[in-house]
C-alpha cells in the first residue's frame, strides 16, 4: 500500500531544529549592547535634517517594537510549552508551530546593535542605507524567512487543531492573551514577521524622500530599498503560493469526485485566482429570490463554485483565524464557461432549451428571465421599467402631436411644454441605461454548462454574482479571457524558467501570447520594420467586458522602409479588440527610422489652460524621423492623421531617434550631431526656425532617453547628458571598447540600462552618479543562444519585467525592482520558447487606463457636467434620478410607483395665453411659482395624474471626495522577422515565412493602482 502524505504531514520536517545551520543561539546582553537611543537634537539643522532624524527614530521605535513582539513569543509562549513538566501539546508540534522564529530573533537582535552604533554617531554621518544593504542582503536572512512563511499556514492549521483537540491549550493561549497589556493574540503576534519588510520599505521610502541628491546617503539608500523590495517580492510570492496550496487542500479534502479531486491533486494544476462572490437568484419580476456567498475558483482549466461554512467555536476564532468548509456545487470546464453581457445575442434564445416552461423554470433559477424569446440579464425590472418609459415616451409624442392642433392658446398647455416632456423622458430613459450599465458593473454572468435534457441536446446554465467592486468583476472577466489564452499550445510551454534546472515557468505567471500579426502587406517584404509605439485613444463604443479583454485601447503605429524601395510606410492598427486590425496606411516619400510619442501637456498654471484648450483640439501627436532628415509632425486624433507640421535639421542628416522634454524636441543625427528645436511661448508645435546643433562626435546618435529635464544622448561608447534649457553637457564611458557603440538605453527608478552594437553584455549606471553598477551576459543566462554569436538588439522596461530583444530573435526577461530603488537584475531570467528568425528589431509596449466610470458603482447619483448640460437637463440645474436603490425589492405595495421629472423649462409664466386650471379664477391670482436653478426642479408624478406634488431634491455626492481608483491594461509587441517556436520541429503553427516582418503580441493582468 501507498501511504499519502498530506498537506500538514509535509511539513513535519520543518520542527526538527536540523537544517539551522548558519546560526548560533546567541544572547544579547543589553547592559553590554544597550538599545539605539538619539541624542537631543542639536541647534541650526536644516529641516531636511530635522525630518531624517524623525524618520530614523521611527526606525528605531519600529524595531524594537518587533524585537519585543518576538521575544514575547519566545518567553511566553514557545519556553513555557516546551517545559519538561509541560504536558499541553507534543513539543515535536510545538517546534514546527513556532519554527525558524529563534533564527529571525537572532538576526533582529544583531541588527539592532549595528542600528545603535549607527545611531550614536547619526549627527556625524547621518548615514543608514549601508547598514539595511549589509543585514538584509545575506541569504541566511531570505533562507530563515522564507522556511517561517512557508511554514505559517501549517503552523496555524496545528494550532487550530490543538485548540479543538487539547482544551488545556486553548486555555493556555486565553491566559496569555488576557494577562498581555495589548490583549494581542499569538495569531496577531505571529503575523508580524511577514508585515516587517513591507514596513521597513515605508519608512525607506520616506528617508529617501528626504535626502538630496549630493548627500552621501542617497545611493546606499536606493539600493537598500532595491535589497528589501527583492527580498519582500520572494517572500510575497512564497506567501502567495503557500495560501494557494491550502485553499487547493481545504477544496480537496470536501471533494467527493474522484475525477475532480485527482485534478486538484495532479501537479500540472493551478489556482489562478479565488474570491467570496455573492450568487443571486432572481424572480420573474426581478425580486431577489434567494443570495449565498459562494467561493469561486479559477484553476488553470476549470472553475469552481463551493459553498462555504465559516462557522466555528467562536473562543477559537478569537484567537486564529479558522479556516473555512467548502462543499462543491457545481464545477465547469473552463473553455466551456462564457461571461455573458448585456447587448450579446449568442444566448439570447430560448432555442438552447427544449421547451419554453423548461427555459422559464431554470433562467428564473439562475437570474435571468426570458419573455416572448427575450433573455433579460440581470435584474429584469430595470428592462421592464425602460420599455414602459420607451412606451410612455410613444404616448407623449402622440399627445405633443395632438396638443398642435389646439385652436386655443394656453400658458401651460402648448407645443412647448409637451416638447419639454418628451424631453424629460428622453433623460428619464438615459438614466435608466445608465442605471442599467451601472447594475452590470458587480454582477458577473457565467454560462455554464449544465447536464444534457431529455433529448440529449446540451444545456446552459447561466449563474449570476455580485461580485465586492467593479474592479473585482473586471479582474475576473480578465482573468478568465487570459486563462483561456494560456490554453492554447502557444503558451503550454510558452516561457522556459533558468532558475532551476529541468524546471519550467508557471503558465500564468508570464506574460502570454495573445497572437501574431503580419506588417506591411505581401508586397513590400523588401521594407524593413523599423519603429513602433502606441498612441492611447479611449474608445467609448467598447462595453464593460469587452474593455476589459481587449488589448491596451488605442492605435498601434508600425514604420519602417529601405531595403529595395526607397519610400517609407506607416501603418497604423486599432487595438480596440481582442486583436489588432489594420485601419490605415500612410505612405512617405523616405524610409521611416524612429517615432516619437507626444501627448496633450497638463496645464501647471492659468495661463497655460488656453494653450492645453487648443492643443486638445489638435489632440495627441506624433513625430516621424525619416531617412532624408525630415521630420514630419502628424495629428493622431483617432485615425484622422495629418500633418501639421515638417522640420528639416540643416545638414539633411538621417534621423535616427527622437525624444521631447518639456517644450524641446531632440532628434539624434547619423553624424553624430543632435538637433534641438524649441517651442514657443503658448505654442503646441516645435518652432521651424529654432534648430540648434549640438555635436558629440562623428559616430551616430543611435538613442536618446529622456530623464526628467535632461536627455541623455549616446554617441559611439559615450553617453552624454544635455541639459534641456541651457544645452550644458556632461559625458562619462559607457565601455572601455570604443568599438561598442551605445546603441539602446531605458530607464526605472534610479538606474539606466544599456545595450550596445557589439557583445551580448547589457550595463547598469546610476541616473545621479553616472557610476557602473551592474553588468549582465545575457548569452549565459539561457542555453537557446549561441555564446559569441550573439548581440541585443532592442530594450524595453515594462511592469517590473526588462525585457531583452536578441540578434538570434530570443527574448529574455528579467524580474528588475519598481519603486525608487535600483533597477538591478537577481534572478536568472526567463527565455520565451515564442521567437523570431531574425533579429528581435523593436519592442515597445502599450499601456492605457479604463475610463474611471467603469469602475463608479454611483455614477448616475453624482454630479455631472454631462447630465447638467444635457439633453432635458434644466440648463445648468442639478442632477436627479430615480431614487430607489437598485435592490430594492418591487414587492411593496405600500408605497405608490411615482418617477422623477426633471423639466427644461423653470416657469410657464412667460409664455403667451391664459393658464389652464381647474381652480376657480380669483381677484388676485397668484403667479405661477418660477422654479429656481438650486430647487433641481423635481416634481413627484403620483399614481392620479392630476396631483402634482413638489418632490425633495436629491443629496447628490461631491465629486471626487472619494479616491478613483486606475485599472491599467498593458501589452507588449515585439518586431522581426516571421516567427518559429524554439525547441519544436518546423510546421504551420510552430514557424512562419522568415522574411515576413511579424510582431508578437503579449498580454499582462490588468493592475489596480491609486
Amino acid at each position: 500500500m501507498i501511504r499519502k502524505v498530506s498537506f500538514l504531514q509535509r511539513k513535519d520536517s520543518t520542527g526538527d531544529g536540523k537544517d539551522d545551520a548558519g546560526y548560533m543561539d546567541v544572547s544579547v546582553c543589553e547592559l553590554k549592547h544597550p538599545p539605539p537611543q538619539l541624542c537631543p537634537m542639536p541647534e541650526g539643522l536644516s529641516s531636511q535634517q530635522v525630518v531624517r532624524r524623525l524618520i530614523l527614530r521611527s526606525i528605531v521605535q519600529s524595531e524594537s517594537s518587533y524585537l519585543d513582539s518576538l521575544k514575547r513569543i519566545l518567553q511566553e509562549y514557545q519556553k513555557p510549552l516546551l517545559e519538561p513538566q509541560s504536558l499541553i501539546l507534543n513539543p515535536k508540534k510545538v517546534r514546527q508551530i513556532f519554527y525558524r522564529l529563534q533564527e529571525i530573533h537572532q538576526c533582529h537582535s544583531m541588527f539592532q546593535i549595528a542600528l545603535a552604533s549607527r545611531v550614536a554617531e547619526w549627527d556625524q554621518s547621518e548615514k543608514i542605507g549601508d547598514l539595511f544593504v549589509a543585514s538584509f542582503s545575506k541569504s541566511m536572512v531570505l533562507n530563515v524567512y522564507s522556511d517561517y512563511i512557508n511554514n505559517f499556514t501549517s503552523a496555524m492549521a496545528l494550532i487550530k487543531k490543538a485548540c479543538t483537540s487539547k482544551p488545556a491549550f486553548l486555555d493556555f493561549l486565553k491566559r496569555k492573551q488576557a494577562s498581555s497589556p495589548d490583549r494581542v493574540t499569538l495569531y496577531g503576534l505571529m503575523v508580524k514577521p511577514i508585515q516587517r519588510f513591507p514596513q521597513f520599505i515605508l519608512l525607506l521610502q520616506d528617508m529617501l524622500k528626504n535626502t538630496s541628491r549630493s548627500h552621501s546617503d542617497r545611493l546606499p539608500l536606493q539600493l537598500a530599498l532595491t535589497e528589501l523590495e527583492t527580498l519582500a517580492e520572494r517572500l510575497n510570492e512564497q506567501k502567495r503560493v503557500a495560501d494557494q496550496e491550502a485553499e487547493i487542500q481545504h477544496l480537496a479534502h470536501s471533494i467527493g469526485q474522484r475525477s475532480l479531486n485527482k485534478l486538484l491533486n495532479s501537479e500540472q494544476r493551478q489556482l489562478i485566482h479565488c474570491e467570496l462572490l455573492t450568487e443571486t437568484v432572481y424572480g420573474d419580476k426581478g425580486q431577489v429570490l434567494k443570495s449565498k456567498e459562494r467561493k469561486v475558483f479559477l484553476l488553470n482549466d476549470t472553475l469552481i463554485c463551493a459553498n462555504v461554512n465559516l462557522k466555528g467555536p467562536p473562543d477559537i476564532n478569537s484567537l486564529v483565524p479558522v479556516g473555512p468548509k467548502y462543499t462543491v456545487k457545481w464545477s465547469a470546464p473552463l473553455l466551456q464557461t462564457q461571461v455573458v453581457e448585456v447587448g450579446q445575442d449568442s444566448l439570447q434564445s430560448t432555442d438552447e432549451f427544449s421547451q419554453e416552461s423548461q427555459t422559464r423554470q431554470l433562467s428564473s433559477k439562475h437570474g435571468c428571465l426570458c419573455v416572448s424569446g427575450k433573455v433579460f440579464l440581470g435584474p429584469p425590472r430595470l428592462y421592464q421599467e425602460l420599455e414602459e418609459l420607451q412606451h410612455d415616451l410613444a404616448v407623449v409624442e402622440e399627445v405633443s402631436l395632438l396638443v398642435g392642433t389646439l385652436h386655443g392658446v394656453y400658458q401651460n398647455l402648448n407645443t412647448t411644454v409637451s416638447q419639454d416632456w418628451c424631453l424629460a423622458l428622453h433623460r428619464l430613459i438615459r438614466l435608466k441605461e445608465e442605471e442599467i450599465q451601472n447594475a452590470n458593473k458587480c454582477r458577473l454572468r457565467l454560462s455554464v454548462p449544465g447536464k444534457p435534457d431529455r433529448s440529449g441536446r446540451p444545456v446552459s446554465i447561466m449563474v449570476v454574482f455580485n461580485t465586492p467592486s467593479p474592479f473585482s468583476k473586471i479582474s475576473w472577466v480578465n482573468r478568465l479571457h487570459l486563462a483561456k489564452i494560456a490554453q492554447r499550445k502557444e503558451n503550454t510551454s510558452g516561457w522556459e524558467c533558468a532558475e532551476e534546472d529541468g524546471k519550467t515557468k508557471a503558465v500564468f505567471s508570464g506574460p502570454l501570447l495573445t497572437c501574431r500579426l503580419s506588417a506591411f502587406s505581401s508586397r513590400t517584404h523588401t521594407l524593413k520594420l523599423q519603429a513602433a509605439l502606441h498612441s492611447p485613444s479611449q474608445s467609448s463604443l467598447l462595453g464593460f467586458c469587452t474593455a476589459s479583454t481587449s488589448l491596451p485601447q488605442g492605435y498601434l503605429w508600425v514604420a519602417g522602409g529601405g531595403g529595395n524601395s526607397s519610400h517609407g510606410q506607416v501603418e497604423i492598427f486599432s487595438l480596440n479588440r481582442a486583436s489588432p486590425r489594420l485601419v490605415k496606411t500612410l505612405p512617405l516619400r523616405a524610409p521611416v527610422l524612429c517615432l516619437e510619442y507626444v501627448k496633450v501637456p497638463s496645464p501647471s498654471t492659468e495661463e497655460e489652460t488656453e494653450m492645453v484648450q487648443r492643443a486638445a483640439k489638435m489632440g495627441n501627436i506624433i513625430c516621424v524621423g525619416s531617412q532624408d532628415g525630415s521630420i514630419h509632425v502628424h495629428s493622431s486624433v483617432d485615425t484622422a492623421v495629418e500633418c501639421l507640421l515638417t522640420l528639416v535639421n540643416p545638414d539633411s542628416c538621417p534621423v535616427l531617434c527622437l525624444k521631447h522634454s518639456l517644450s524641446f524636441l531632440f532628434a539624434g543625427l547619423a553624424n553624430g550631431k543632435v538637433a534641438v528645436y524649441q517651442r514657443n511661448t503658448g505654442e503646441r508645435l516645435w518652432d521651424v526656425d529654432s534648430c540648434r546643433l549640438v555635436s558629440l562626435g562623428s559616430k551616430p546618435v543611435y538613442s536618446l532617453l529622456a530623464l526628467e529635464d535632461t536627455v541623455w544622448a549616446s554617441c559611439a561608447n559615450q553617453v552624454t547628458v544635455i541639459q534641456g534649457a541651457s544645452l550644458h553637457m556632461q559625458s562619462f564611458e559607457a565601455h572601455a571598447d570604443p568599438g561598442c557603440s551605445v546603441s539602446h538605453m531605458v530607464h526605472s527608478g534610479g538606474g539606466v540600462w544599456m545595450a550596445f552594437t557589439k557583445g551580448s553584455s547589457i550595463h547598469l549606471f546610476h541616473t545621479e552618479t553616472l557610476q557602473p553598477l551592474q553588468e549582465v551576459n545575457i548569452s549565459t543566462r539561457t542555453t537557446h543562444l549561441a555564446p559569441g554569436q550573439v548581440c541585443v538588439s532592442s530594450l524595453l522596461i515594462c511592469q517590473g519585467l526588462l525585457w531583452v530583444g536578441t540578434s538570434q530573435g530570443v527574448i529574455v526577461t528579467f524580474s528588475i525592482p519598481t519603486l525608487e530603488g535600483i533597477p538591478k537584475i537577481t534572478g536568472k531570467g526567463m527565455t520565451s520558447l515564442n521567437a523570431h528568425c531574425g533579429a528581435v528589431d523593436v519592442l515597445v509596449s502599450a499601456s492605457s487606463t479604463l475610463a474611471s466610470n467603469l469602475l463608479r458603482r454611483d455614477s448616475i447619483f453624482n454630479s455631472s457636467k454631462e447630465d447638467a448640460n444635457g439633453e432635458g437637463g434644466g440648463g445648468g440645474q442639478k442632477n436627479s434620478s430615480h431614487a430607489e436603490n437598485l435592490e430594492a425589492p418591487l414587492w411593496k405595495e405600500d408605497k405608490p410607483k411615482h418617477l422623477l421629472l426633471q423639466y427644461h423649462l423653470h416657469s410657464t409664466c412667460q409664455l403667451p395665453g391664459k393658464l389652464l386650471t381647474a381652480q376657480p379664477e380669483q381677484g388676485n391670482q397668484r403667479a405661477p411659482p418660477v422654479l429656481q436653478t438650486e430647487d433641481g426642479s423635481i416634481y413627484e408624478v403620483n399614481e392620479d395624474p392630476d396631483v402634482w406634488v413638489r418632490g425633495r431634491p436629491l443629496e447628490l455626492g461631491k465629486e471626487g471626495e472619494a479616491k478613483r481608483s486606475k485599472v491599467t491594461s498593458t501589452a507588449i509587441f515585439s518586431c522581426g522577422r516571421g516567427y518559429r517556436r524554439i525547441g519544436q520541429p518546423a510546421s504551420e503553427d510552430t514557424c512562419s515565412d522568415s522574411t515576413e516582418n511579424t510582431l508578437l503580441v503579449w498580454q499582462l493582468p490588468l493592475t489596480l493602482s491609486q
